[in-house]
C-alpha cells in the first residue's frame, strides 16, 4: 500500500517540511505490473504474500476486481502487509521508501505450489520486492517450461549472475543498471552500460531512461525509444506501466521498436495520474497515443 504526500520540494537531511495533500493508494512492484497488464488485454495470474490486515484485504479485493486470479496470492499471519512512503514534488518525482513486510514471507515453497500457472503462462514478470529464492525458484520452472521471463531488477539490488543468465528480457533503469553492474562510473553511457548487462544474461537488456525514453540491446543492436510527451502530475507506477506494457507487445510479436513505443506510451499515461495503480492506462487509452508514433516510423 503507498502512502503518498505531496511536497513543494523533496527534504533536505534532517529538514521538516510542510506538505500536502495525502493520500494512500494501492501499489507494489508486482501488483502495479499485473494490473497493467490486465487492463492492457492479458490474462493475469499473480503469485505474491500479504498481511491478514486491513491493507492485505484491500489489496487481494482489488486485484480481483481486475479480473486477476489471485488464487497464489497467500495471507501469512504475524506480518504486515508491504508499504511504500512516497514523497512527491512540484515536478512529480518522486522518493519512496519501501516496508517490504509479508512480501518477504514468499518463499521457494510458495513459488513451487503454484508451478502449474507458470508453466501454462505466455511469460513470466518478476521484480526484487521479494526474496531471490522465490524468484530463482519461478525462473527455474519457467526455464524448464520454455516460458520467457522477464526480470525488472528492482528495487536495485546485486543479483547472483546465474540467476541473471536465465533472464530472456532484463529491464532496469539507469541506477539499477549500475548496481546490477557493480560500476560507480557516472561518465559510462547508457550503450556502454546496456553491454555490461549484456555480458550478464542470456537475451534483450531494457534501459528505462524517464524523460528521455528507454533503450534496447540485444547484444547486436542499439534501439532508442523517446519518451512521449505529456503533462507529469506523478511518476509513481510508470515503470510498472512500462515493464508491462513491454512484456504484452514482445508476447503478441511487436518489433522491438513498436514494443518499446507501445511500453513508452503506457509509462506516459502512467505520469498524468495521482497514484500507482489508480494511474495504470487500459490499452484503449494506449492505442490512440501511440497510433501517430506507429505511422510515422513506418513512413520513415
Amino acid at each position: 500500500m503507498d502512502l503518498v504526500i505531496r511536497a513543494p520540494r523533496f527534504p533536505a537531511a534532517g529538514e521538516t517540511i510542510v506538505g500536502g495533500p495525502f493520500g494512500a493508494y494501492a501499489g507494489g512492484k508486482g501488483a502495479n505490473q499485473a494490473v497493467a497488464a490486465a487492463r492492457l488485454g492479458a490474462e493475469v495470474a499473480f503469485i505474491g504474500c500479504v498481511g491478514r490486515d486491513a491493507h492485505g484485504d484491500e489489496l487481494r479485493s482489488l486485484l480481483a476486481s481486475e479480473k486477476i486470479d489471485v488464487s497464489g496470492l497467500l495471507a501469512r499471519g504475524g506480518v504486515d502487509t508491504g508499504v511504500g512512503v512516497i514523497t512527491l514534488d512540484a515536478c512529480g518525482q518522486n522518493t519512496i521508501v519501501v516496508a517490504l513486510g509479508a512480501n518477504l514471507a514468499l518463499g521457494a515453497r510458495d513459488v513451487e505450489a503454484a508451478r502449474e500457472q507458470i508453466a501454462e503462462a505466455d511469460a513470466v514478470i518478476l521484480q526484487l520486492e521479494v526474496p531471490l529464492e522465490a524468484n530463482r525458484r519461478a525462473i527455474e520452472i519457467a526455464r524448464q517450461a520454455d516460458v520467457p521471463v522477464i526480470f525488472n531488477a528492482a528495487p536495485a539490488q546485486p543479483v547472483e549472475p546465474d540467476l541473471l543468465a536465465m533472464v530472456d528480457v532484463l529491464i532496469v533503469n539507469e541506477f539499477e543498471s549500475r548496481v546490477l553492474c557493480g560500476l560507480d562510473d557516472v561518465r559510462l553511457t547508457e550503450a556502454q552500460l546496456a553491454s555490461h548487462l549484456k555480458s550478464k544474461c542470456r537475451g534483450h537488456v531494457i534501459i528505462t531512461l524517464g524523460q528521455r525514453g528507454a533503450l534496447h540491446f540485444d547484444g547486436e543492436t542499439l534501439t532508442r525509444c523517446d519518451a512521449l510527451p505529456v503533462d507529469s502530475v506523478d511518476a509513481t507506477g510508470a515503470g510498472d506501466a512500462f515493464v508491462a506494457a513491454f512484456a504484452i507487445a514482445w508476447c503478441e510479436g511487436r518489433e522491438v521498436r513498436e514494443s518499446l513505443l507501445f511500453a513508452c506510451a503506457a509509462g506516459a499515461l502512467a505520469v498524468t495520474k495521482m497514484g500507482a495503480m489508480t494511474s495504470l492506462p487500459t490499452r484503449g487509452a494506449v492505442e490512440p497515443l501511440l497510433a501517430p508514433h506507429i505511422v510515422r516510423e513506418k513512413r520513415e
